[in-house]
């Protein structure tokens, strides 16, 4: 496997005697990746109790030392979740790669991927999957496990509920023994756009939508939704708008034309998940809305520019040409892809603000209790300097927040680097403080006699732009500053 291609990007989930975990794949880069199928070890002796291989027969096996599990099948890189008194795994499943072309996806790949799937801790076993995305072509993979609470039934009872969030936006609640939407909380199959995929691919005519819960997606962009900081760049985001193929979420990648994705895989709800306060029923979550671009080209067109190098996987990958986030190789395919954030000359959004929100939802009533945007564009100027006038026009982010039974939520994700603290009964900042780095991680709150801290870690994140860093930094909680290890 070339240097980079597989390595553990989350803690391990331990219960049960299990130490399980998966990993991330190189994203884009082949059609031959290393497996992406989840371990299981015993604390104890170290040993391998079970994989769980979604291309092997059966799904759950030991493999021996000279086995190989199934190549490029999609892996669950987030953190994952799990009910100790069900006995059961909850896996927050990506796709097989490459993301943005899936000609050569086998069944096993389609029916997996984009999936919270539940697994039988102690075996393995697969006990029930909910695919969030059909053939997903646009990296809505899941990015983290779904969050577990209780919720009133129809006729009284308690039912052991789930919320998977997704990149989408959407709310999924599920019965976590069964998998089965809860009922009050339905999801519907709606036609997508299906024009302009590439003839070696398909597309889903229909695509799950959570209707139970109110949905985070933003809406259709249109060309009055074209913003600049001056008149010229507003024009050139208009212009590109007009050029490019849009049919609303899940227009299909297009070969040689560019095709807006939106929402878009950094968003509108990743890594960071949502916080839910059980006593109050209510689940807290910060959305990020910032639109992307994707244009397949044939590999041979590129290979023969110079663009892209050969490669037949064995030895290290050679560097393409160009930023590594715009050029997919995709090795193994006939395409390449070309993937960015939709940004005008002036390297600012071309879809206008809000850019960032933070969203309470009641869980038994199914309403937005509040929401307002969150971050400010004082770190996020032109060219992506660090330098502007606080804004408050929301600002994207990546990172979660966690809720105190007092009723206050954490949250340092926004690309402003600041650490908040908000009110969970009206989602008004109640204290901030500068970070020193970009705070894309989720905090913690911990107690030591009978003063309670807050902690965080400020280290960047690279795709925001955020500045990068490496510290620890703690709070007491009536906001002063505590012990910070840097």
């Amino acid at each position: 496997v070339p240097h980079g291609f597989h390595f553990v990007t989350s803690p391990p989930l331990v219960v049960k005697d299990r130490v399980v975990l998966g990993g991330w794949i190189f994203d884009n880069q082949a059609n031959f990746e290393p497996s992406g199928a989840i371990r299981a070890f015993n604390p104890i002796s170290g040993e391998i109790e079970w994989a769980w291989d979604a291309g092997h027969n059966p799904e759950n096996w030991k493999p021996g030392p000279n086995d190989e599990l199934t190549r490029d099948t999609p892996n669950a890189w987030g953190v994952y979740t799990a009910d100790e008194n069900l006995g059961l795994l909850y896996l927050p499943m990506g796709n097989s790669p490459p993301d943005n072309w899936g000609g050569s996806r086998r069944p096993f790949d389609d029916a997996t991927s984009s999936a919270t799937i539940a697994l039988d801790i102690e075996t393995g076993e697969r006990r029930w999957t909910f695919q969030t995305v059909h053939h997903d072509l646009w990296d809505m993979d899941l990015a983290i496990g779904p969050s577990m609470v209780d919720l009133p039934g129809p006729n009284g009872e308690t039912v052991p509920a789930l919320i998977q969030t997704t990149k989408r936006g959407e709310f999924f609640v599920l019965d976590r023994r069964t998998g089965k939407p809860v009922p009050g909380y339905p999801v519907e199959e709606r036609p997508v756009p299906t024009a302009g995929v590439a003839a070696d691919d398909h597309v889903s005519p229909t695509q799950p939508f959570a209707v139970g819960l109110p949905s985070l997606t933003p809406p259709d962009l249109k060309e009055s939704d074209m913003w600049g900081a001056t008149l010229l760049d507003q024009m050139i985001c208009r212009i590109q708008f007009r050029q490019s193929a849009y049919e609303g979420q899940f227009t299909p990648p297009h070969v040689g034309k560019t095709t807006i994705v939106y929402p878009a895989f950094y968003g509108v709800v990743d890594w960071q998940g949502a916080s839910i306060d059980p006593q109050r029923k209510l689940l807290i979550a910060n959305a990020s809305y910032l639109p992307f671009r994707i244009r397949l080209e044939k590999r041979n067109h590129a290979e023969s520019a110079g663009i892209l190098p050969k490669w037949d996987g064995k030895g290290d990958k050679p560097e393409a040409k160009g930023d590594a986030l715009s050029v997919s190789p995709d090795y193994g395919t006939p395409y390449i892809a070309y993937t960015s954030p939709w940004l005008n000359p002036l390297q600012i959004p071309c879809k206008g603000p809000v850019w960032g929100t933070i969203t309470a939802i009641d869980l038994v009533t199914k309403k937005i209790v509040w929401q307002h945007p969150v971050g400010t564009t004082r770190d996020t100027g032109p060219f992506r300097t660090h330098n502007n006038l606080p804004l408050p026009t929301g600002m994207y982010n990546i990172g979660g927040s966690v809720i105190t039974k007092g009723g206050v939520s954490f949250m340092g994700a926004t690309a402003d680097d600041y650490l908040r603290a908000f009110d969970v009964s009206t989602g008004k900042v109640i204290w901030r403080d500068r970070l020193p780095a970009g705070g894309q991680a989720t905090p913690m709150s911990y107690q030591i006699g009978e003063k309670q801290y807050v902690l965080i870690a400020a280290g960047g994140h690279g795709g925001l732009g955020t500045r990068s860093g490496d510290y620890i930094i703690a709070y007491t909680i009536d906001g002063q500053q505590g012990a910070a290890a840097h």
